[in-house]
């Protein structure tokens, strides 16, 4: 699979796919989408010194991890982080990304390394307030039932991968996490809106990032479907 650094609005760098002619963020800006989609409308719903378990579907640049490992050094939180990748990207790429630089914080650099280079399928430590497991695996056969506060659902576009956004997977997720548990994605798609709805989430549109017009929230409010 062919993948381009490109340069987004915001002045960070993505990865571009020209075979789909698909990124894997926001060219309107990719730290923008990131911390507006799945930190301010996902992570900040947790108070202060909380633990929270969170399953990201698209581990891809580790960007959305490595900023979720700021967030909880800044708030005192306590992370279990799961990442699910089918094609990871190697560590060359990760560095030219250079989202510690972009994000003011060249001192994590090794940090973010350590994200990448990590173990598929082992639990990491990383330290005191993070632990992270990558899987390497695809979205359709992903089942864990119970497991998570959090879902950061983060797969290229209904466009590219339509099979990613069905029930089907959705009723993965729903049954993967807890009550109460939440679901944030920067899709809008009315598909992706009623598929959420048709397992049992309760979903709300929210303003999207710079670029979309919504995003989507969808939390767990029962046990089971």
């Amino acid at each position: 699979m062919e993948r381009k650094i490109i340069q987004t609005s915001d002045g960070s760098k993505s990865l571009y796919l020209p075979e789909f002619d698909e990124t894997y963020h926001s060219r309107h800006g990719a730290l923008q989408e990131a911390y507006h989609v799945f930190i301010r409308s996902g992570l900040d719903l947790f108070e202060e010194g909380s633990e929270v378990r969170i399953l990201e579907m698209g581990f891809g640049t580790g960007l959305n991890c490595f900023i979720t490992w700021l967030e909880a050094h800044r708030r005192n939180l306590k992370v279990h982080y799961r990442g699910l990748e089918a094609y990871p990207i190697s560590i060359e790429v990760a560095r030219e990304l250079d989202y510690p630089v972009a994000l003011g914080h060249k001192e994590s650099e090794p940090l973010f390394e350590t994200l990448h280079k990590s173990p598929w399928d082992s639990i990491v430590v990383i330290d005191e307030s993070f632990e992270l497991k990558k899987i390497k695996g695809l979205f359709t056969d992903f089942n864990v039932t119970d497991d998570f506060d959090l879902i950061y659902f983060d797969a290229f576009g209904p466009r590219v991968q339509p099979e990613l956004w069905t029930e089907s997977v959705f009723e993965k997720m729903y049954l993967a996490l807890h009550h109460k548990g939440v679901l944030v994605t920067y899709s809008a798609k009315g598909s992706v809106r009623r598929a959420l709805q048709a397992v049992g989430f309760e979903v709300e549109r929210l303003p999207g990032p710079p670029g979309k017009r919504e995003m989507l929230r969808a939390t767990k409010h029962t046990e089971s479907l």
